[in-house]
């Protein structure tokens, strides 16, 4: 074998430059595989984060149906009780209850129409960032004041600022007519043109009284530790509900953002595919030039008795060795090149609207991973491989004396 293997080596450098030439192309294709992979997830993570920590949490408690059709009377009941326990069994302030309706807005100008959400204030802040984006006035204190706080975009919209008052029009959960005077005190910027136009937090307390809730709301919103913890956290909270309450992860409360990932996804591995195919192509363009220009050799070698399937895999082995080379050097070319951005980070420019729909930072730290330094490489290998198949199998349909008379 050892013989076998220098042989390999040997025949691998008779052309050095176009040896290096193939080798090159499956670095640099390598290198650009394990950057923009990591960068990619990187950006998933981040997309996913920002939009979730603005609102939605990782989770959330419902009524059944009360995703799909956000009805009034598909209440939680004594949602903040609920939401104490889960606290409290679960060993975390990471939760927060909720109530919402629709309700017209009117200032002195104009009315528009808007989700209004009630909240718990001393937890609100830890599972959502809205009360950290204050860009005028405070957040809410006092968890039954009839107090206000709205987007920036509602704001101009309706033409109030902090201490102005606004008259809230909506329908109780008996069905009545609900009214109120609040007061802004607040007005956030949370980035997301949506959450800024159409949404306004109240106290839940407040909310209560004003929608004839007695003590009931409608979401119980949970952020996990991480991401990655969000599936155990849901099992832990799915086992303490009754039957009448259903827990909804992120994918379920946010399909839009999935099918954006999915969708920019296949556009990138389609690209990085296309690259492959490439790379595929040189290997291959290489093996069979090495082939033909060994012909007569192969004759001479396969005449003395050696049969042409350890030809085969003697090329074989050429282009695993190659393609080896290729696999180290790039992956760790691409690993080094991304650590360097994960300390000194990278902004994206061109990717002005996807930075102002998922409230993106202005620069990304692409993280080194063993699965993301790793996979596109051994890919890349895989498909080398698969391109010296065809020139190994040309070596099994040689005859020893056709191939001499080759010159």
């Amino acid at each position: 074998m050892n013989i076998v293997l220098r042989l390999a080596w040997r025949n691998l450098w008779r052309h050095a430059r176009r040896t290096w030439l193939t080798i090159g192309a499956m670095v640099f294709s390598n290198t650009l595989l394990v950057f923009m992979i990591s960068f990619q997830f990187s950006m998933y993570g981040l997309m996913i984060d920002n939009t979730l920590q603005v609102f939605t949490g990782h989770m959330q408690v419902q009524a059944p149906g009360y995703k799909d059709d956000q009805k009034m009377r598909q209440v939680v009941p004594d949602v903040q009780p609920l939401a104490e326990r889960l606290r409290r069994e679960l060993d975390s302030e990471t939760i927060a209850a909720r109530g919402w309706a629709f309700g017209l807005a009117s200032s002195e100008d104009r009315s528009y129409g808007i989700g209004i959400y009630g909240v718990e204030p001393e937890y609100e802040g830890k599972v959502s960032n809205i009360p950290g984006l204050i860009e005028d006035g405070q957040y809410l204190d006092r968890s039954d004041a009839m107090e206000i706080v709205i987007g920036g975009m509602l704001a101009r919209n309706l033409r109030v600022g902090v201490g102005d008052e606004l008259t809230i029009l909506g329908s109780g959960l008996d069905g009545s007519f609900a009214a109120a005077v609040v007061t802004i005190v607040g007005v956030f910027d949370s980035g997301v043109k949506e959450i800024d136009r159409n949404i306004a937090e109240m106290p839940l307390a407040a909310f209560q009284d004003v929608f004839f809730m007695n003590g009931a709301g409608h979401q119980v919103v949970i952020l996990a530790p991480t991401l990655d913890e969000a599936p155990r956290v849901q099992q832990q909270v799915a086992a303490t509900l009754l039957d009448d309450l259903v827990v909804h992860d992120w994918v379920a409360l946010q399909p839009g953002l999935k099918q954006a990932i999915q969708a920019d996804m296949s556009s990138a591995f389609f690209m990085y595919g296309i690259l492959v195919i490439l790379v595929a192509f040189s290997v291959l363009n290489t093996q069979l030039m090495s082939v033909l220009e060994r012909t007569h050799e192969f004759g001479v070698v396969m005449a003395l008795g050696m049969r042409p399937g350890r030809l085969g895999r003697l090329v074989m082995l050429e282009t695993t060795l190659m393609g080896l080379i290729g696999f180290l050097f790039g992956a760790a070319a691409g690993a080094l090149l991304t650590y360097w951005f994960s300390v000194n980070g990278l902004s994206y420019p061109g990717m002005e609207e996807m930075v102002a729909n998922f409230n993106l930072p202005g620069r990304v730290y692409p993280q080194v991973s063993l699965l993301k330094t790793a996979f596109g490489p051994a890919v890349v290998f895989l498909f080398t491989l698969l391109a010296a198949v065809y020139p190994a199998w040309r070596l099994r349909r040689l005859h020893p004396v056709e191939a001499m008379r080759t010159v």
